[in-house]
């Protein structure tokens, strides 16, 4: 068969090296384009923040596969019409699928939270964070779960992380303005 196809190893060779090539190509173009959206938003006024917040949430719920964003999107359906079983049932098959899919991790944490499960909240909050450590609302759940657990400083300073990549997150603005008193204390 080789005989009457002599381009044939040329032609699966190029096909292997585009595959293989693409792929990382893609992982790093999103990885870039994360790091520009984030510098903008560290810099952007509140305008131009939330269009480029909805651009970064776009992007990280990109999973780089149609069947982990399906169960991405089946989770998260089912967390808006109140089915948290049903939501935690898909994230769990996503994180188990996708384990280094950080989106499918915070979701499922917001999960655990609606449903009172705080430890494996935490844990998931963490695996997100170690995969993406810039998600500002990932990040911003850990502090309400520490003001949930009345851990204020760290509550606090989990806040100031957060608003140190998001300068215009609102709820982290309003969270640090609750919380300054208790974290670092009453002018006399």
């Amino acid at each position: 068969m080789m005989a009457n196809h002599p381009k044939l190893k040329a032609i699966v060779a190029a096909t292997a090296a585009t595959v293989m090539f693409s792929l990382p190509g893609q992982v790093f173009a999103q990885v870039l384009s994360a790091e520009t959206l984030l510098q903008d938003l560290a810099l952007s006024e509140p305008a131009e923040a939330a269009s480029i917040d909805r651009e970064l949430q776009a992007l990280w719920a990109k999973s780089g596969s149609p069947s982990m964003d399906l169960l991405l999107r089946r989770g998260t359906d089912a967390m808006e019409r109140g089915d948290l079983q049903a939501a935690a049932e898909h994230l769990t098959a996503l994180t188990d699928h996708a384990p280094d899919f950080a989106r499918g991790w915070y979701e499922r944490a917001r999960t655990y939270f609606a449903m009172g499960l705080y430890g494996p909240s935490v844990a998931d909050l963490e695996r997100s964070l170690a995969l993406n450590p810039n998600d500002y609302n990932a990040i911003y759940a850990l502090g309400v779960l520490w003001e949930h657990f009345r851990n204020p400083e760290r509550a606090y300073l989990a806040y100031q992380r957060a608003k140190a990549i998001h300068p215009n997150h609102e709820e982290v603005s309003s969270a640090l303005e609750r919380l300054k008193p208790l974290a670092e204390g009453k002018e006399l």
